[in-house]
């Protein structure tokens, strides 16, 4: 053999031992999302679903009855009294929340004036927890329950629900009593924690979004409009369990205790593909995704 045709060789059998001791490339999120087992999601249930309809498309909240039962159940009454019907958001406030409300008297059928608040719960066996290994600010524990964001005190035996991106809260006067949900907000800023364990929160956005978050600032205090004409209109809000079934949302949702939330988790942690120079190896209970995808239809 020829020293020219040797060395081919060699450096082929060099490259093939090379290939054979490397590293399988890193999974992406959407590696791992697309590798998921359809177990590993769950149907976003249509009587904790709430469908608001703008000039400029659809907002969908999921709801958390298992954080606050009688708020939710309050917001489901003036729901269905078509309370909504008409209302408007008042008040876009930069990096922080757009709210919405009525206006004027309207029917709240068997809604309550006044609700005790729910600012928190106990820790419970109902409730699925995966946490997160890292530390927080604001809480002595963070992770994830049934889907959302929370927070736990496990000395007081208490957990709440936590002010991320697109959570939705019940909007209150100094009163803690004082907000019955007939108006509501979502967070479109860098997660207000400090409002964790002094509002209610009801749920989270987990579809439109960007219909908020992207709505000219209020240039009033605190972000409200001061003009009638600069309000955004709501053309009603429903429960989705209320729509026909073909005009209802189909979504579903990443179970957070579920292997494949577990693997994303360590992928968001590490980031081990190869554009971060620095792996942080941390997350914030805020900065993990809670992926949410349209159900595929049965063959």
């Amino acid at each position: 053999m020829d020293r020219g045709k040797l060395r081919r060789v060699m450096l082929a059998l060099g490259a093939a031992v090379v290939a054979a001791g490397a590293a399988p490339a890193p999974r992406s999120m959407n590696d791992i999302l697309a590798a998921s087992p359809l177990g590993d999601w769950r149907a976003i249930n249509p009587a904790n679903t709430l469908v608001m309809e703008l000039p400029t498309g659809r907002v969908v909240i999921e709801l958390a009855p298992t954080f606050a039962p009688n708020a939710i159940a309050n917001i489901k009454a003036l729901v269905r009294a078509h309370y909504f019907d008409g209302a408007a958001i008042v008040r876009a406030q930069d990096n922080y929340v757009v709210q919405w409300s009525q206006s004027g008297h309207h029917a709240v059928g068997t809604a309550k004036s006044t609700i005790t608040p729910e600012f928190d719960r106990a820790i419970g066996r109902d409730v699925d927890f995966t946490s997160l290994p890292d530390p927080d600010t604001y809480a002595p524990q963070t992770g994830f329950s049934n889907g959302f964001p929370v927070a736990r005190d496990p000395a007081a035996e208490r957990m709440w629900l936590t002010h991320c991106y697109g959570m939705v809260g019940v909007g209150r006067d100094v009163a803690a009593n004082s907000g019955n949900g007939s108006e509501l907000y979502a967070v479109i800023g860098q997660s207000p924690r400090n409002l964790d364990r002094n509002v209610t929160l009801v749920g989270r956005v987990v579809e439109g979004i960007e219909l908020l978050s992207t709505l000219p600032r209020g240039t009033g205090p605190l972000g409200f409009y001061e003009k009638p004409s600069q309000r955004v209109p709501i053309e009603s809000i429903r429960l989705a369990s209320d729509l026909p079934t073909a005009q209802r949302p189909r979504l579903e949702a990443l179970r957070t205790d579920s292997a494949t939330f577990r693997a994303l988790l360590a992928e968001r942690r590490t980031r081990p593909d190869p554009w971060y120079k620095h792996t942080p190896a941390h997350i914030g209970v805020c900065n993990m995704p809670l992926p949410v995808r349209t159900a595929p239809r049965k063959a």
